[in-house]
């Protein structure tokens, strides 16, 4: 399946908006886009300031379609830290990010959260959603979760990236 010029459109504009409002934000080195050459992950990672072997990811999968988001690392030691982390804390990963969802705003029991490993390279913590349609990307509330989700993973995990 192929997107039409409509949807690329949607999903540009939705990708955009978060490349532009965090752009000068400080916990952030730069991003980048990393797009699977068949369309199927359209995804924008912001290098986070902190450690330059972590990155946190706002993905479009627009033939599904879904939202994921998460931080990832390709630092096999990091990744386990971070798991340590959350068995020190004594929550699941469901409950750990659950928290930092709270703090960013957003109340979501349990989310789901996956962890894996990608391209042989990155590990990853995320969660994703998905879209009845692919318009959907231009509601406002639909953004306002994403960036809630987005600033939740590094209230959950930032204070661990060093």
């Amino acid at each position: 399946m192929t997107l039409t010029a409509s949807q690329k459109d949607v999903v540009e504009n939705f990708r955009g908006s978060f490349e532009d409002q965090l752009s000068s934000d400080a916990r952030f080195s730069s991003s980048k886009r990393h797009d699977r050459p068949d369309g199927s992950t359209l995804a924008t990672r912001w290098q986070s300031s902190a450690n330059e072997h972590v990155w946190f990811e706002i993905a479009v999968r627009p033939l599904i379609p879904q939202i994921r988001v998460g931080i990832l690392t390709d630092d096999r030691w990091k990744s386990e830290d971070l798991e340590e982390k959350i068995e020190e804390s004594g929550d699941t990963m469901r409950e750990f990010v659950e928290m930092g969802f709270e703090e960013a705003g957003l109340e979501w029991l349990e989310p789901p959260v996956e962890h894996y490993r990608e391209e042989m390279k990155f590990f990853y913590f995320s969660t994703a959603f998905e879209l009845k349609r692919l318009d959907e990307l231009d509601d406002p509330a639909l953004r306002t979760k994403t960036r809630q989700m987005f600033d939740g993973y590094h209230h959950a995990f930032g204070p661990f990236l060093e």
